[in-house]
């Protein structure tokens, strides 16, 4: 028995090397016990979250990050049968919504309804598939944080009581002594920040209500030592533990009406308004329907949250729902940041990537790709437009494209059909073998196991190692390509049409495989190679990833069909904006000519 064994790198160009120590992928013929039954899938339902994101500015790279995994994370469970629900949306009150509508003259419904449209037309162009798009200025969401606060309520965990420590407007977050440094602003004055985000923190002291955390620390600790997989990736999960190795101070959940108008009103105390972090974490409740139809979908729950709101997510938010007698939620996916060329993005520098703009530059399922595919959550990913357009036009355009411009070319395929698959020229394991070699019986292993490979990372939302591998393979099948030489045959014989009617074949299969394995990443390329290839609509399912069946005897669906009709290349190769290019001599124009009896 083979096994393949990958090497693949982060970028690019990595090449794909037989590795004698590391087994990746399992045998063509293995079943992936990853993948679960159809039976099951139907029964079951999936909730992805994004955060909801903050009105004070304008998109940027990072929300479509959120936004591009989310939707990733859905398009993924739907292909596999679930009923999923994926609901984003915009976190719109708070002391910075108020003084930045202040700011532009308008009032905060207004500013935020405005700010609002810009996510919402971002996604839409971005194709962006989420169920429910959710404003915390809605009135569903209201009458859902009234009724959490009360439940709160009734069980003991609010209390009225006076705060006095740091806050950050910033952050709209409260902080603690251990959690505040000094540094010297750019006047030469000293100040207080927070450690984490570096925002300036000021004193406050104030009556509010105040929530019971410090009684929660034991019970987060059972939580998270019971599910070592409820935070992800793995250095979040230690992360949040070392948190919670230290006490934790009861948390201010309102802030004086007085200082903050644009906010929910405390039920019964027109004078407090509630805390924005805990306005806008019930967000996720009032899209599962919240207090009355929320049973069936919390228990699915999944939040994709980046690294900087980890502390509200994984220890604030938990404790909450403990509180108002719900569970925690399933698994809280977490992501770092994108810096541009080294540095981080900011205004001041003039490097805030216009996440819309690039996705017209790139296309959209250009910028999603990339993201994807370059995104490592567990550390800070590094942007920069030569990058994207190296990964772009060397996997998409030249990989992936090339590939299927060669199967599908007149010269090599006239008849424009999946041919047929002679098991002669391409016999099972241990017969003789007539035309295949040993690398073509590792790369069907290879793209054999690949499915189980992809879902295993597509499960953990480490994309960018799902789309590895699956550049790898199809990398595999050029040099399949390659090796063979299909456009040298001599289509008078019978034995070398058999051939090449079986190198095409095998090349279409993989080529169907990449197809519906990439559909959560980029659908509409997906669609179009899939399309391409004949494949019906109802055939694009996780359950249709059988791959190569006649290699095993079975019938195969697609043999003998006719191809989809020619929509044109697969992804346009991309050229750098604004640069002329220099005129070169003409080349002669490559082409394949087979032999034939002319």
């Amino acid at each position: 028995m083979r096994f393949p064994w990958l090497c693949v790198s982060r970028g690019g160009g990595a090449a794909l090397k037989l590795h004698p120590q590391t087994q990746v992928l399992s045998s063509l013929s293995a079943p992936s016990r990853n993948i679960r039954s159809s039976a099951v899938r139907a029964s079951s339902s999936h909730y992805v979250t994004t955060p909801i994101f903050y009105v004070n500015a304008s998109p940027h790279l990072g929300h479509l990050y959120s936004a591009v995994m989310a939707d990733c994370s859905h398009r993924y469970k739907t292909l596999q049968g679930f009923n999923s629900k994926f609901a984003t949306g915009t976190d719109e009150h708070g002391l910075k919504i108020q003084q930045a509508a202040a700011a532009a003259g308008r009032d905060p419904l207004t500013f935020c309804t405005e700010v609002s449209e810009r996510f919402k037309h971002l996604f839409s162009s971005c194709n962006i598939s989420h169920t429910d798009y959710i404003r915390t200025t809605e009135q569903r969401h209201r009458q859902a944080v009234e009724h959490f606060w009360s439940v709160l309520c009734r069980k003991g965990l609010i209390y009225k009581g006076s705060y006095e420590g740091w806050y950050s407007t910033q952050d709209e977050s409260f902080l603690t002594p251990s959690q505040v440094g000094d540094v010297v602003d750019s006047t030469g004055n000293e100040i207080k920040v927070s450690l984490e985000s570096g925002h300036k923190v000021e004193w406050m002291k104030e009556e509010n209500y105040m929530f019971r955390l410090s009684a929660f620390r034991s019970q987060l600790l059972d939580w998270l030592t019971g599910n070592p997989g409820a935070i992800q990736p793995e250095r979040f999960y230690h992360a949040v533990i070392q948190w919670l190795q230290e006490d934790l101070p009861d948390l201010s959940v309102s802030r004086q009406r007085s200082r903050l108008q644009w906010a929910i009103p405390v039920p019964g105390d027109p004078e407090q308004t509630i805390y924005v972090w805990l306005d806008a974490l019930v967000n996720y409740l009032t899209v599962a329907g919240y207090p009355d139809k929320h049973k069936d979908w919390w228990n699915a729950v999944h939040h994709i949250v980046g690294k900087d709101i980890l502390r509200f997510h994984a220890v604030y938010w938990p404790a909450f729902l403990l509180g108002a007698g719900l569970s925690p939620p399933q698994v809280i996916y977490v992501h770092s940041h994108w810096t541009v060329a080294g540095k981080k993005m900011s205004k001041s520098l003039g490097n805030v990537i216009d996440p819309l703009q690039r996705s017209k530059m790139f296309t959209t399922d250009g910028m999603r790709y990339f993201l994807l595919r370059q995104g490592v959550p567990d550390s800070d990913c590094d942007y920069t437009d030569s990058k994207v357009m190296k990964v772009l036009n060397a996997e998409l355009a030249d990989s992936l494209g090339g590939l299927l411009n060669r199967c599908t070319a007149p010269a090599l395929n006239p008849a424009q059909i999946y041919p047929t698959f002679c098991s002669q020229s391409f016999p099972p394991e241990g017969q003789t073998r007539t035309r295949a070699v040993e690398e073509d019986y590792h790369m069907l292993e290879t793209v054999g196991g690949l499915p189980g490979v992809v879902e295993k990372h597509y499960e953990s939302l480490q994309v960018y190692k799902a789309l590895e591998v699956i550049s790898a393979c199809v990398r595999l099948t050029n040099g399949f390509l390659q090796r063979h030489t299909p456009w040298k045959l001599d289509t008078r014989d019978q034995g070398d049409q058999r051939w090449l009617d079986t190198i095409i074949h095998v090349s279409l299969e993989c080529l169907r495989v990449y197809g519906l394995l990439l559909q959560p990443v980029v659908p509409a390329i997906s669609d179009k190679l899939l399309g391409r290839l004949g494949v019906s609509l109802s055939k694009r399912s996780w359950e249709d990833l059988e791959f190569l069946p006649r290699f095993k005897g079975i019938k195969s669906p697609f043999e003998g069909r006719t191809l989809g009709p020619d929509s044109g290349v697969l992804f346009t190769r991309l050229e750098s904006p604004g640069v002329e290019k220099q005129k070169k001599p003409k080349q002669p124009k490559k082409s394949y000519k087979l032999a034939s009896s002319k």
